[in-house]
């Protein structure tokens, strides 16, 4: 089974790092708020057939890395893919594969909030505020 796999778009990776919400180190990207590591590849998000030939290759709808393209000679040109004569927009970012088991990260959490909410208003009222103190 192949292990579940995030696509990033370059533009907000971009903003993520303004930020300073997320650090790059090689190929490993860290989301700071959530302590979660990736190990990340350049790839691209193919959402439209531009050239009206047809997907020969059944990439729209996909994510494809570099490399897995290469065979296919394809040529990556900023929001566009070429492959032979077909053509396609893109949106470029990176595919992120989780560092460690999901078990771990969860056990390393903070333990879950027990509330004294003693209807749903108040169990609601409790949940937006303290969604509020994010803000």
């Amino acid at each position: 089974m192949q292990p579940n796999r995030v696509f990033f778009p370059q533009a907000l990776l971009d903003t993520w790092i303004a930020d300073e919400r997320v650090e790059l180190s090689g190929d490993e990207l860290l989301l700071k708020d959530e302590g979660r590591r990736y190990k990340i590849a350049e790839a691209v998000r193919v959402v439209a057939d531009v050239a009206g030939g047809g997907d020969v290759h059944k990439l729209l709808g996909k994510v494809k890395t570099r490399a897995q393209l290469e065979p296919l000679s394809a040529e990556l040109l900023e929001t566009s893919v070429v492959v032979g004569d077909d053509a396609f927009d893109v949106v470029p970012g990176f595919v992120g594969e989780p560092i460690g088991a999901f078990e771990a990260r969860a056990e390393a959490a903070s333990p879950p909030t027990i509330t004294t909410a003693g209807n749903d208003e108040e169990l609601l009222a409790q949940f937006l505020l303290k969604s509020l103190d994010g803000l």
